[in-house]
């Protein structure tokens, strides 16, 4: 028996070498629920969107400390392919997360296309392209907000991504050849999707866009092995479902938004999937929709299994600032006033960071992260909800000055309808108890225009208004303590925060949309390291090793939002050149 083994171990390893010698790469180990759980234990991978379910972003390397990072070099570069046409809209805004599994390293550009690279040898090689063929013309005339995709996740051997037209897609990890794929959003009603998936037990959790054409948002979950979609939850509740009593005129909730466009996370000690739903709509004009309008601006947590929602918290009842709450949920377990306590902490666009209590929604503390809010005089302690609520009032005015109303058309909000963040992912350090926030210390205008019943149709505008720019906006990098709610530091930058953190034991990474990466001093937030791209950066830094060498990457090339409506807040960034590239960093 043993000479056997030996034989047949001896048989194997020569097909494994046979195989790489003839230039087919060995099958990497199936992604499987148990090594997503333990996703932390494989250290020198990223296998999940924010690398863990609790959506910390933060990696335990330290090879790059502050001792070592002034010795950061670019170790290789890539560039994404493109279409014909140039300009911006060749390739869409990058700002996806890269994927690494055992050197194997999976990336998506704007229109959904993904690329896997062999990161070993110290350089990149391209190994397989998936293009699923996005209308091109069709999406840069409708998706909001701009061309993007936010990255890939996998399951078994195979990838699943979507694509901006609202499909889900499975690609085999070896060949690059799809699978499967299913259409999940309807382009035809102005949904689109960007955010990258999120697998729990066998499903692929998928989120919507489109709040700003009237759509009804959704959060679904599509079986992997059976292809078939096996729950579907609304964002905005039928009659007679938990919250349409929030809808005070019921014809408004038909097109009430609610988009859930930024990837959630999931906890298994309760089993419950953590998610946030964007604003209302119209967006501007609360007047027309009486009521707390749920589940827009709230987080939701949710039966991963059947959708169900437990719990959820609304930030903004009634918003008329476009304020989403759809950041996502980072799991923190700390102490807060001497108890433990389990907490999800999101920092809203509407300037307040919040912890709820992860197993019931209950409201710990709220804090602002920006230095202007102007909207509201604070939050209530007990409640969480903003000082001015009143829940026996259907139309809400927070601050009368400031709200824009039929009788108030033109105001000027802080933050601005962009939010004090955007998506943008945030990043925790355990170790610290110091949670980081990519920060837009933004103001701007909101002119309302009134809404007519007429005045839906579909894949147009449904906004009740718009926004536009009176002053330049600065950025920063905030930093909370996650026991007391409280902000300890933080770095003022020249830009708004476009591009998310990542965290490791002595480092903050982050990019700049004026193309400058740079890490902080995670205690202090002083600039330790910087380097220039050459193009802007609205994409999150990652990190990961192979062959025992640690390295940081981020895709570079601006885009989404900010470039098509808010490049009047930051006038230098239009000498910012297109770009589509991915850099990667080593000492």
């Amino acid at each position: 028996m043993n000479s056997s083994r030996t034989t047949l171990r001896i048989l194997v390893l020569g097909c494994t070498a046979l195989a790489g010698l003839l230039g087919a790469p060995a099958r990497a180990a199936d992604v499987t629920q148990d090594r997503l759980l333990n996703a932390d234990k494989e250290q020198g991978n990223w296998l999940l969107h924010h690398r863990t379910y609790s959506a910390q972003r933060f990696s335990p390397l330290n090879q790059i400390n502050r001792d070592t990072v002034k010795g950061l070099k670019v170790a290789w570069t890539m560039a994404l392919g493109g279409v014909e046409g140039g300009g911006i809209w060749t390739h869409g805004g990058l700002e996806g997360t890269p994927i690494v599994e055992d050197g194997a390293m999976y990336v998506t550009d704007g229109w959904g296309s993904v690329y896997k690279f062999d990161t070993h040898g110290g350089q990149g090689k391209l190994l397989w392209k998936m293009d699923p063929k996005t209308d091109h013309d069709w999406a840069g005339a409708i998706a909001c907000c701009g061309v993007d995709n936010r990255g890939v996740a996998l399951w078994g051997n195979q990838v699943i991504s979507h694509t901006l037209d609202g499909r889900l897609v499975a690609t085999d990890k070896s060949t690059g050849e799809v699978a499967w794929q299913r259409q999940v959003a309807d382009p035809d009603k102005g949904e689109v999707v960007t955010a990258a998936p999120l697998i729990v037990k066998g499903l692929a959790i998928t989120g919507v866009a489109g709040a700003e054409y009237g759509i009804r948002g959704w959060i679904a979950a599509t079986d992997l092995k059976t292809q078939k979609e096996v729950w579907r939850t609304y964002t905005i509740p039928a009659k007679g479902e938990p919250g349409s009593e929030t809808w005070k005129n019921a014809e408004t909730a038909a097109n009430g938004g609610g988009s859930t466009w930024v990837t959630g996370s999931y906890d298994p000690s309760t089993n419950t999937l953590l998610w946030g739903v964007g604003n209302p709509g119209p967006d501007w004009d609360n007047t027309y929709r009486p009521g707390d309008n749920l589940y827009t601006d709230s987080t939701l947590g949710l039966d991963p299994e059947t959708g169900k929602i437990k719990w959820h918290f609304q930030h903004t009842p009634n918003d008329p600032f476009d304020y989403d709450s759809v950041s996502e949920k980072v799991l923190v377990d700390t102490q807060v006033n001497g108890q433990p306590r389990k907490l999800t902490v999101t920092a809203d666009r509407n300037g307040f960071a919040y912890a709820l209590d992860r197993d019931t929604g209950e409201f710990v503390w709220g804090t602002p992260f920006v230095k202007r809010v102007t909207w509201t005089k604070g939050l209530n302690p007990e409640t969480g909800k903003p000082v001015e609520y009143d829940a026996n009032l259907p139309v809400q005015k927070y601050n009368p000055a400031v709200t824009p109303s039929h009788d108030n058309r033109v105001v000027q909000i802080c933050p601005g309808n962009m939010g004090g963040k955007n998506w943008p992912p945030t990043a925790y350090h355990p170790q610290a108890g110091l949670w980081y926030i990519p920060v837009i210390e933004s103001c701007n205008t909101l002119t309302i225009e009134e809404t007519k019943p007429d005045s839906f149709k579909p894949r147009e505008f449904y906004t009740g208004g718009g926004p536009s720019i009176h002053e330049r906006i600065p950025g920063s990098v905030t930093a909370i303590d996650v026991t007391s709610g409280k902000v300890v530091a933080k770095a003022d930058t020249p830009y708004p925060m476009l591009g998310g953190l990542l965290a490791t034991p002595d480092l903050v990474f982050a990019g700049s949309p004026d193309g400058e990466m740079m890490a902080l001093d995670a205690k202090t937030l002083k600039k330790l390291w910087s380097f220039n791209t050459g193009a802007g950066i609205t994409a999150p830094p990652m990190t990961f090793t192979v062959d025992n060498k640690q390295y940081v990457a981020v895709l570079v090339g601006i885009g989404g939002a900010w470039d098509k409506w808010n490049i009047a807040g930051t006038p230098e960034l239009t000498a910012i050149a297109p770009s589509s590239m991915l850099y990667v960093f080593a000492l």
